[in-house]
């Protein structure tokens, strides 16, 4: 991961992970990278969960 990805990921942060309200935009921007990456890299690692498990759109309680 480059410093150059990771400023230009910082300085394009969505909405909704501005309104998370990190103190380092930074660090989270690389945590959003390194999270990305790891998708890519392994499609298979990411969870699984049933319909039943999921949460329904703009719930924010799960």
């Amino acid at each position: 991961m480059t410093d150059d990805r990771i400023e230009q990921r910082a300085a394009e942060l969505l909405p909704e992970e501005r309104a998370a309200g990190s103190a380092d935009p930074r660090a989270q921007a690389e945590a959003i990278l390194a999270d990305s990456d790891r998708r890519e890299d392994d499609p298979e690692a990411i969870e699984n969960r049933r319909s039943d498990q999921a949460a329904a759109p703009g719930d924010t309680t799960r």
